[in-house]
Order: structure tokens, then C-alpha cells, then sequence
């Protein structure tokens, strides 16, 4: 038995850090301007493991958890790379599925100022979920397009139900713009939901504030919701009691997977037998500690370094 199985994509990073480059601030928005048919120096260059499961994947297995991953990849150079760097960070690949003749998920990271824009280039794998052994969580996020298309969502809602796992559900970009109220079952699965401020509007529609959107969006089925707000920290309701919880201080170097960071702490802390309330510190110490590396994985915590950043900042 597993203690989490994470399904949904991998993707192979390729992160370049650059200084000659400046943001348009004109009309209200912030765009990345490089010089036209011009050759850029990089400053720094790496090739890294990401997407949000694989992610949260390996920095479970990092705060203790026993881990296997439900994800597809090519049989290229970049699949082979997904699965040495799985195998390092001791996550059980068994239900990896290798495609072939097509190719992996790959991004460019175009790293500027601490903050990070994204080339992605998606492949459209078609989903069909293994006969997974028995866990106690589920962490879905980013699937494709397809999978929201077909039967998918409905195999893991049946999984679900016959194991009775507890599900984290952080849906991703198709799975917020093909519309997440489509799949009432599903919500109604959920133990607990993770949007960032701008998804929780996107799902609810309109401007909200902040208990609004919490109470809005445990109405549609999960039993327990957090929204983070960047910066202004995070917000969460279990039910019962609503949560503010402020930032724990980092130096910012690159916010490339802080997101999936911060929710793999909740699930942890969470599976560790903690509040929700206290979960939430788990996540905002963990997101913290990745802006403070390049890539999404360098700087997940492990779990007595996850105790000691606690201890350490037990004001917030």
C-alpha cells in the first residue's frame, strides 16, 4: 500500500536565467521584452525534472511519504531522464507510461528578476488509468485535454471510491479553462481543494473576496478549501473555521514551482496527522524554501528540515 499516488504530468525543464531583457509595464500589463532576431546570453542554464506531479512526487517522498506516480511520457531522451531522476528521488515509477514514438512534455523557463515565463510544449497523451494498488491520498492536477474528454476523470472517481483515498485535487490549466464544476462527482470526492485567488474567481466567476470564494467553493462538494494569494499568503476553511496565514521569509531566486510546493506541504503535513491549520504552515514553509533555488524540486524540503523550519519560525 501506497501512502500517496500522484496522477498527472511530468515535464522535463529547461530553465535559463537571463539579464538582458526588460518588462513593458503599458497598459496595465506586464510583458517580457527581449531584443527581435537578436542572440542573448544565458547566465545560467539546467535542465531539471518538473510538472506538477512529478513535483509533488518527489517532495513527498522527501517529507516521509511512501510514493508512486501515474504519468506519461515519450520514449525520447527527455523520457529516459524522467525516469533516472524519479529512480534518484526513490518515487516508485511502476505506473509510468512510456509512449512510443511520440514525445515527452518539455518546457523553457525563461527566468528574469526572480520571476519566471514558460514556453510549455504539451503533448496530448491519452490517459487510461492503471490498476493502481491501494493508497491513502491521491494528488491530481494537470492531465491534458483528452483525458478531460473521455472517461478518464470517472476511473479515478471510481478508484476513489473503491479504496476510500482521501483526494487533493489542484486542477491545472485545461482542467480550469474545460471547467472544474463539470465534474460534481469528482468535487464531491475531494477532501481538499488548492487554487491560487485568480483560479478560485476563475471557477466561481466574478470578483470575490476572500471568504466568499472559500465558502463558494466548498458549496461544489470538497470537504475542506485553500486559496493562496502569492505574497498576501494563503487562506483556508475546513468546514468550520476560516485561516489566514501569512509568507515565511525566503530570498527569491525563481517562483518555478512554488505552487505545487506549497500544496505537497499541506498533503504532508495533512497525512502527518495535522490540522488544516497547521498544514497550511507546512505548505508556506515548503513553497518558501523552492523560491529560494532554481527549479521546482532543488528546494523541497525534507522532513526534519521541514521541523526545524517550523520551529523556527513558530510565530506564523
Amino acid at each position: 500500500m501506497f501512502d500517496l499516488i500522484s496522477i498527472g504530468d511530468g515535464a522535463v525543464d529547461h530553465f535559463f536565467k537571463i539579464h538582458d531583457a526588460h518588462i513593458d509595464l503599458e497598459n496595465n500589463e506586464r510583458e517580457l521584452c527581449l531584443k527581435f532576431g537578436d542572440k542573448l546570453p544565458v547566465e545560467q542554464y539546467e535542465q531539471i525534472l518538473g510538472g506538477n506531479n512529478a513535483n509533488n512526487a518527489v517532495g513527498a517522498v522527501r517529507l516521509g511519504l511512501k510514493v508512486a506516480v501515474y504519468l506519461n511520457v515519450g520514449s525520447d531522451q527527455a523520457g529516459k531522464f524522467t525516469f533516472d531522476k524519479l529512480k534518484e528521488e526513490r518515487v516508485d515509477s511502476r505506473y509510468v507510461v512510456i509512449n512510443k514514438g511520440m514525445d515527452s512534455n518539455v518546457s523553457a523557463l525563461i527566468s528574469y528578476k526572480g520571476e519566471r515565463t514558460i514556453l510549455t510544449y504539451h503533448q496530448d497523451f491519452k490517459y487510461q488509468l492503471p490498476d493502481l494498488e491501494k493508497t491513502g491520498w491521491i494528488y491530481l492536477s494537470s492531465v491534458g485535454k483528452s483525458a478531460l474528454e473521455n472517461n478518464f476523470y470517472k476511473q479515478v472517481e471510481n478508484y476513489l471510491e473503491r479504496v476510500n483515498a482521501s483526494l487533493l485535487y489542484n486542477p491545472g490549466t485545461f482542467e480550469l479553462n474545460h471547467g472544474v464544476k463539470k465534474f460534481p462527482r469528482l468535487l464531491s470526492l475531494t477532501k481538499l481543494l488548492i487554487l491560487n485567488k485568480e483560479e478560485a474567481g476563475l471557477v466561481l466567476g466574478g470578483s470575490r473576496e476572500i471568504k466568499k470564494l472559500l465558502i463558494g467553493l466548498t458549496e461544489l462538494g470538497p470537504k475542506m478549501v485553500v486559496i493562496t494569494d502569492g505574497k498576501n499568503g494563503s487562506y483556508g476553511f475546513d468546514g468550520e473555521k476560516f485561516w489566514e496565514l501569512g509568507i515565511f521569509p525566503a530570498e527569491l531566486m525563481d517562483m518555478t514551482g512554488a505552487g505545487d510546493g506549497y500544496a505537497t506541504g499541506v498533503l504532508a503535513g495533512l497525512f502527518h496527522g495535522k490540522a488544516l491549520s497547521e498544514a497550511m504552515r507546512w505548505g508556506a514553509a515548503n513553497g518558501a524554501s523552492v523560491v529560494q533555488e532554481i527549479g521546482p524540486q532543488k528546494g523541497l524540503l525534507t522532513y526534519d528540515k521541514m521541523q526545524e523550519r517550523l520551529k523556527e519560525h513558530q510565530k506564523i
